[in-house]
């Protein structure tokens, strides 16, 4: 298998140029900073390959802090190496192979007797990439800066998806300036990541705050601390019950709405918290649970089972689980293309576990309808969206001190991270008791949505407002759209210059409740046209019998169309590649189709004649 059989992206090819000329050039140190779900693993792959079959780089180490990362790595991006690779595990030291894929755990630890890496002599390795590297990794007392220091006389690249806050800056200065940065806004721009809705949910005792009565105490009979608590305190230092069914009560509700099976993650405060959402989550759904028990589990570093379920989770072609709740454990790394909706009940300050975090859901999957995703926001993490830091440019403050910093990921973990936390406020220290209030109510008291426009910012007007908005600045009377729309080659160049300006058929679907031709939402949505399903319209070009004028098989060639525009839209019936799936390969190979309508062109134009009749008497 060939590296090079998969084509790279333009901004993939721009950061493998730039960092393999850099590298040859003799730079020793560089870093790369690319949005989650932009194939960062991808672009290493290809900067590896080129480096290695080159000879420029003869042996290579890959680290990750996570196994999920490294497993994923060695099966996916990384498989063209084949028996040159292999896993450092067991703390054994194997030395006939070429590209090492490590934990740093594996390798290093408190004790001398663990620091695995020194089998190897300074000198052994070429090239070190250092995945994930916002997490601590250049931190002077990381252990992954222990195994940089070890190994000098390497190329080290740093990769990261999350170019802001102090923990970044620290790389700055380990590694120098990005030698190349794609954005998260660039990738929804260029329609390589999933733009998203936010829906806000406030809980009145999240904003007002609650204190327990005089000498009131929790269902274990502890006596419960005088004081306010709000949502800092919230399932840290103590639960309300009821809140937890709240959440969990307003999750299924959406995916009532939309489609309990789309995949869902729900990130908590802690491990307790985590195991309690789940429970609630059972308890709204009992139906569900009973067709497959799966249907929710906890996903965390100490639950063997729930980690059992993980990759079952990311598969897209498993139905379960269907729901995750986690804390930390599913932040990074997770290659899940398929999930839609993202819970935030964690309190979040890290802008760099935010944007980790929301990079869950960017993942597109055309196969399986994932262009758009969901975000519900329960204790305001959202807000990090206004903070220009978060998809601005890195910036490095000269005064900053690494050394004046939190201390970074240590080493001698099981490799799966913290997952006891949440981010930004301290947990309660060893031995801090939790309260448990279950007979305290709560209640939403607000919701609002918003959605991702065009300039990159949170809209918070009507989505249909917003839409009308936008397409009439466009095309001022249903004539002018009509006109564009019909005389268009390919309807998806319409829908990408709408996309574009921030129009999201998906989101709008949701809010329209039928299922509608983008055409038709636009009609509907702008021009208040009654709303005709595609099922509608292709049952009313049947009655027409415009078939009639072809022979027998081109017109069960149209026919099959005219079902596969009814089954998923305009878009699956323009590309070409149509004739290759089921059911008109059934007909024959694309040649052999395309000669009963005596050519391309002649089959070009009775497609054309398709759409025409489709679109037909619209106003």
């Amino acid at each position: 298998m060939d590296a090079t059989e998969k084509f790279a992206r333009y901004y993939q090819v721009n950061a493998i140029n730039r960092t393999v000329e850099a590298i040859a050039s003799g730079r020793d140190r560089a870093l790369l900073v690319m949005a989650t779900g932009t194939g960062k693993t991808y672009t290493a792959l290809q900067i590896i390959w080129r480096l290695w079959k080159s000879g420029a780089k003869k042996r290579i180490l890959f680290l990750a802090d996570r196994n999920i990362l490294v497993d994923q790595t060695k099966t996916n991006d990384f498989k063209p190496f084949g028996g040159a690779m292999n896993k450092i595990r067991n703390r054994t030291a194997d030395k006939s192979f070429e590209v090492f894929l490590s934990l740093y755990q594996a390798i290093t630890g408190p004790d001398e007797a663990d620091k695995v890496f020194k089998a190897f002599s300074p000198d052994f390795f070429g090239l070190i990439v250092i995945d994930e590297c916002h997490r601590g990794s250049a931190k002077d007392d990381s252990a992954w800066r222990e195994i940089l220091d070890y190994f000098s006389g390497a190329s080290h690249l740093g990769m990261t998806a999350t170019p802001k806050e102090t923990k970044y800056v620290s790389n700055i200065h380990y590694f120098g300036d990005p030698i190349y940065t794609y954005s998260l806004r660039q990738g929804i721009e260029d329609g390589f990541l999933a733009p998203y809705k936010v829906i806000r949910v406030d809980i009145d005792k999240d904003l007002q705050g609650w204190r327990p009565t005089k000498g009131q105490v929790d269902k274990h009979d502890n006596l419960i601390e005088d004081r306010i608590y709000n949502q800092t305190d919230f399932d840290r230092s103590l639960v309300l019950e009821k809140r937890t069914e709240l959440v969990a009560q307003r999750v299924t509700e959406f995916l009532a709405t939309t489609n309990p099976y789309d995949k869902t993650i729900i990130f908590c405060e802690d491990i307790d918290h985590a195991e309690r959402m789940r429970q609630a989550i059972v308890n709204c759904n009992p139906d569900l649970v009973a067709e497959d028990d799966r249907y929710v589990v906890r996903i965390t570093g100490d639950n063997a089972e729930g980690k059992a379920q993980l990759d079952f989770f990311i598969d897209p072609e498993s139905r379960y689980p269907v729901i995750a709740t986690t804390s930390k454990l599913m932040a990074t790394g997770v290659d899940a293309k398929t999930c839609k909706l993202i819970v935030l009940d964690q309190r979040i300050q890290s802008m760099t576990e935010f944007k980790q975090i929301i990079g869950r859901g960017t993942r597109i999957d055309e196969d399986y309808g994932k262009l758009f995703f969901t975000i519900i926001d329960f204790k305001r993490a959202t807000e990090l969206f206004a903070d220009p830091d978060f998809d601005g440019d890195p910036i490095s403050d000269e005064d900053y001190d690494p050394e004046a910093t939190g201390s970074g990921t240590k080493g001698g973990g099981d490799g799966e991270g913290d997952d006891t936390t949440g981010g930004g406020d301290p947990p309660p220290g060893p031995g801090a008791k939790k309260y448990y209030v279950n007979d305290t109510p709560v209640s939403v008291v607000a919701e609002r949505i918003q959605y991702y426009g065009a300039d990159g910012k949170l809209i918070t007007e009507s989505l249909r407002d917003y839409t009308k908005k936008k397409v009439m600045s466009r095309f001022a009377s249903m004539d002018e759209f009509l006109q564009t729309w019909n005389s268009a080659e390919k309807k998806a160049a319409i829908m990408s210059e709408f996309e574009q300006q921030g129009v999201l058929f998906e989101a709008l679907a949701d809010d329209v409740g039928i299922d509608l031709d983008p055409f038709d939402l636009l009609c509907h949505v702008v021009y208040g046209q009654p709303p005709l399903t595609r099922r509608d319209r292709a049952e009313k070009v049947k009655k027409r019998d415009y078939f009639t004028k072809y022979g027998d098989q081109a017109r069960a060639v149209l026919e099959a169309l005219l079902e596969k525009y009814a089954n998923q839209g305009i878009l699956s019936i323009e590309s070409m590649d149509v004739l290759k799936v089921d059911p008109l390969d059934e007909f024959g190979t694309p040649v052999e189709i395309i000669k009963l309508f005596g050519g391309k062109a002649g089959y070009l134009a009775a497609l054309k004649d398709l759409e025409t009749q489709l679109y037909a008497n619209a106003s």
